[in-house]
């Protein structure tokens, strides 16, 4: 699979009123014909009577691949089907040929205008009647001729069959790309007028040699046949490129299904899996650079180069985007716009900022075998510490607190979380988020719904035997017939002495003094404006919370007033907003949730645990994030 990201050639065609040519191909080496045996080749040979003649075999495909390179296509055959039409310019090409499939960008590029010169004269058209018709430049009439003639510059990639959709976009691009920078230097200095007329007197002045001696004459001659040729080899080994055309124009393009494979071997990553996740990129994400800060200014043109390093200088991935940004004195668009910039060249990548409640745990696919390269890269990078020994913290899924303590020496926790950052940069590590669902029960509701018919029961029995109690309830407003909530049911002692109690209340509205058998005396101070005002509050907590359960169905419902925290109007209240907004679907982590809700994480965990009984909580990494590096 990887072996199919990398080009098998690049070809230059060019045609004109003169007609079409291939004026030059990389690599050359093992790019020939198949070898034609000569007449004493053939008579030298023995030939078996015996011998059965070898007819070809039509269900084989032929193969026009050798040792990563093209072969078997003689320079008169790709000339003529690269040299197309004019309807066929300036729009993606794309023809495949057995295991060979060729993609290229034809673009059709007038000649440099000639400027008439102060010198010029300007001749008089006879008119039919003898006079003589105003004088028309000379001049004007052969830059109208000049303008009319173009030139078609088709640079062509052949790739493996094979190769996915993204891939074959990738070079289109880049045919696209050149042949836009190729058409701004003609008509700014006349570049490939130039070029091509030195490729094309190179062919003809080498027409007795081999042509892979032409076409080294012509590397060693063209500086455009040099750029082709250091595009071919960048695009094979890192997939960065950045050429210079005519010592005045760069051109920056990325492969990134062959530079992401520099940070995670094996890595196949799409430019449409890079924007799935770039498009789910929020202020609290964070970034971490790959490279270090002297590569960077590779992949930014000199134009933004500016903003980069105010974004550089500003960079810690222990803030946020939103805190970087600000350091920064950057819009959070131009920050986005950067990090994606950054990340789609393989240069950073996203995470989340580094805290001690991440939550860590070793990646799947991570290469710890004994001979990975990284082992003596991390006792290089950490003197005397062994990645084996550090990454056995995180088999289990570990925050980085529970590997600190109080007593531990700053110094070392510093080094901990250089020792973290640098196992997420090479993919070692995964960070786990803790996402939340809604699903109560239904067998427990069906218990739990039991046991409250049998407590209610049980209390009203308790009322028959007591008429006392009786006059209590129905004269308060708290009594549990009003109560669409269960409330604790008070002690049989306590009740008595409330009853006992309850006509020298409403006689005298006056502080009493209650005899009891209790080990200590208690009073206790009532009148009737303090009566009322907690009635009234009561009635308002119980009205909102029948408001605030309206959200639910009836089974939900019931599972949550079984809850004791749903009796806090607070807590109930933030349980429904958070529903409302879709946070309990399994779809948004905490991290998210406490910053679109403005919330504190401890805040929202006594949430979680308050309802944990129709709460479902679960730890999985960020499935934007995790799909850049998860596909092979």
């Amino acid at each position: 699979m990887e072996a199919n990201v990398n080009p098998l050639a690049v070809i230059l065609v060019y045609f004109d009123s003169k007609g079409d040519r291939l004026l030059y191909r990389y690599p050359y080496q093992t790019l020939g014909q198949t070898e034609v045996p000569t007449e004493e080749q053939r008579k030298s040979r023995k030939r078996n009577p015996y011998a059965v003649v070898n007819t070809d075999d039509l269900l084989q495909t032929p193969t026009h691949i050798s040792q990563g390179q093209l072969q078997g296509f003689a320079d008169e055959v790709l000339s003529a089907l690269f040299a197309v039409k004019p309807q066929l310019c300036n729009q993606k090409f794309e023809l495949k040929l057995n295991d060979v499939r060729f993609v290229s960008h034809p673009t059709l590029i007038p000649h440099k205008e000639q400027r008439p010169s102060n010198a010029s004269s300007s001749i008089s058209l006879p008119s039919a009647g003898g006079a003589t018709a105003n004088p028309v430049p000379a001049a004007s009439a052969t830059v109208v001729a000049v303008k009319k003639q173009q030139m078609l510059i088709n640079i062509v990639f052949a790739l493996h069959a094979q190769a996915s959709y993204s891939i074959v976009k990738c070079y289109h691009e880049l045919s696209k790309r050149l042949g836009l920078a190729l058409k701004f230097e003609e008509q700014r200095s006349g570049y490939l007028t130039e070029q091509t007329a030195h490729m094309a007197r190179t062919h003809d002045e080498q027409q007795q040699q081999p042509l892979e001696r032409t076409l080294e004459l012509i590397a060693e001659r063209c500086s455009l046949a040099q750029a082709l040729k250091s595009i071919f080899h960048d695009l094979c080994t890192t997939g960065l490129l950045s050429t210079t055309l005519n010592q005045n124009l760069t051109l920056c393009f990325c492969l990134p299904a062959k530079a992401h494979q520099l940070h995670k071997k094996g890595s196949m990553v799409d430019p449409e899996t890079i924007d799935r996740c770039l498009r789910a990129l929020k202020p609290y994400h964070g970034m971490l650079l790959l490279v270090d800060f002297a590569e960077l200014l590779d992949c930014v043109p000199p134009t933004g180069a500016r903003m980069l390093w105010q974004l550089v200088d500003a960079y810690n991935p222990l803030i946020s985007l939103q805190s970087m940004a600000s350091n920064a004195d950057l819009s959070i668009e131009h920050v986005y716009k950067l990090v994606s910039h950054l990340v789609y060249w393989a240069k950073a990548t996203i995470i989340y900022p580094l805290c001690e409640t991440n939550v860590y745990v070793i990646a799947p696919d991570a290469p710890l075998h004994t001979k990975s390269h990284l082992v003596e890269k991390f006792s290089t990078r950490f003197a005397g510490m062994s990645l084996f020994e550090v990454i056995s913290d995180f088999s289990l899924p570990t925050s980085i607190g529970h590997l600190t303590t109080p007593l531990q020496q700053p110094a070392r926790q510093g080094i901990l979380a250089q020792m973290v950052l640098w196992m997420l940069q090479h993919h070692l590590l995964m960070q786990l988020h803790t996402y939340v669902q809604f699903m109560p029960s239904e067998d427990e509701f069906g218990d739990s719904a039991s046991c409250g018919h049998q407590l209610r029961g049980a209390s009203d029995d308790e009322g028959d035997q007591d008429p006392d109690q009786d006059e209590l309830h129905d004269g308060s407003m708290l009594s549990m017939s009003s109560q669409p909530l269960p409330v604790p049911v008070p002690s049989i002692s306590h009740r008595r002495d409330v009853s006992e109690d309850h006509s020298s209340l409403a006689s005298d509205n006056i502080a009493v003094q209650p005899s009891s058998s209790h080990k200590s005396n208690f009073s206790m101070t009532a009148s009737l404006s303090t009566d009322n005002c907690d009635s009234i509050d009561s009635m308002e907590d119980e009205q909102k919370l029948k408001e605030l359960l309206q959200v639910f169905n009836d089974a939900d419902r019931a599972a949550i007033r079984r809850i004791p925290a749903s009796l806090n109007v607070d807590d109930l209240a933030l349980l429904v907003k958070l529903y409302q907004m879709g946070y309990f679907k399994s779809e948004h982590h905490l991290e998210e949730i406490m910053y679109f809700e403005n919330l504190r994480r401890s805040q929202l965990l006594q949430l979680l645990d308050k309802f944990r009984d129709v709460l479902i909580i679960y730890e999985t990494e960020d499935p934007a994030i995790a799909s850049m590096y998860n596909n092979k």
